[in-house]
Parts: structure tokens; sequence; C-alpha cells
């Protein structure tokens, strides 16, 4: 198989994050999950049976930053990965809104970055950062779902430069899901803004693993 994939024979991949992450993966049968983190556990399984990985869902439904941050440790650094795909900050972005003293860009930039430096500094792992998304093209006005989309690029802002800081792999998360809305209609992958479907997770899945060269 090909020898280009960038997660190599025995390693430990750690997927955490949000609810998107999550996905139901606390059901003692699904530990996975059942969103992208169990679609590309599924798909590098099919494509390479002559490799081990070791995988480790540890999503969270409500996390935000502050919430790794607290969970650092125990949930991550413990589990001594060789890879670490982090997706988190629609659930800030939302609390700011809120209240706009909760998880405010830059705190949300100082807790982003201090995960990363424990990552750096417990363990050897490589990163992968998705940024926040919200998969929507209401633009206009002055509802919830316009007011997201005119705030998530200054956390988006926040991860692109952080994954440079940190030479992470970075996923465009809303970049893409934006294009796909030139097409297709949002609830091709997604009930609502926040949650994907399962073509919506199959889409981060795609990304993700076209981003390790799969």
């Amino acid at each position: 198989m090909d020898n280009n994939f960038l997660f190599k024979n025995g390693e430990t991949i750690v997927f955490i994050g949000d609810s998107i992450t999550d996905c139901g993966r606390r059901d003692q049968f699904f530990p996975y999950g059942n969103g992208y983190a169990k679609m590309a556990v599924n798909l590098i399984t099919a494509r390479y049976p002559e490799k081990s990985f070791t995988y480790f869902n540890r999503g969270i439904g409500g996390d935000n930053v502050e919430g790794l941050h607290n969970r650092w440790h125990d949930d991550l650094i413990l589990l001594k990965p060789d890879w670490v795909s982090i997706l988190i900050g629609i659930n800030d972005l939302h609390c700011f809104l809120a209240d706009s003293t909760t998880l405010p860009p830059d705190r949300y930039e100082k807790l982003y970055r201090a995960i990363l430096e424990r990552t750096r500094q417990g363990t050897k792992a490589k990163l992968i950062l998705l940024e926040p998304f919200y998969i929507s093209r209401d633009f206009k006005g002055n509802n919830q779902r316009s007011l997201v989309l005119k705030k998530i690029p200054d956390y988006i802002k926040i991860v692109r430069y952080l994954a440079g800081e940190f030479d992470a792999l970075l996923i465009k998360t809303h970049d893409i899901f934006q294009e796909q809305l030139k097409y297709r209609p949002a609830d091709t992958f997604c009930p609502e803004p926040v949650h994907p479907n399962a073509t919506g997770h199959l889409v981060i899945a795609h990304e993700l693993l076209k981003a390790v060269n799969y």
C-alpha cells in the first residue's frame, strides 16, 4: 500500500473535541462514535488491512476550549498519542454571542495555544487542527445564524495562525462546507448548521484523510 500515508503502522491517533467528534462515542458499543472519527477509522481499516493502529475518540458534547484545557492531561497526554486531531470552537463562539465576556476570541486563542504547548511538551504527537464551521449561508439580517457567520472568521483565523505556529496540518472545514453549499442545500449535510448528518461527517472524514495522504 501507499507509503506516503502519514499514519504509520502501530501509531496511536486521538480525535478530540465537542459533540461533532463525540457523536455517541460514550455508548459502549460505539467507542469511536458514529461520525467523522468512526468513518475515518473504517476507511483506514478498509484500505490498510496490513496496518494496525490504536484509536481514541475523546469528544464530549457541549465542550469548548476551556473544557479541553481542563481535561487535557487525562484525555490526551496520558494516552501518549502519535497524532492528535482537534475540532473545537463552535461552542466557544456561541458562548461569546450569549455573553461577550465568555470565551471571546482572545481567550479562545490563549487556551488553545496552552493545550498545544502542553501537547508539544508532554508528547511527541503531530497535530491536525480542524477549523470550526457553520453549515449555513444565511449572511443577511441580524438573526442568530447570520451573527455566527459574521463572527466565526475571528475564530477560524486563530486556528489558522496556531496551525502555522505549531506546524500542524490544517483542515479548512468551514471553507469546505461553504464551497459545498454553492451546489447543494444545507440539509444535504446537516439537520441544523452545527451538527452534520452522515453526509456532512463523510465530508469531514474525507478532508481529514486527504490531509494525511490516505
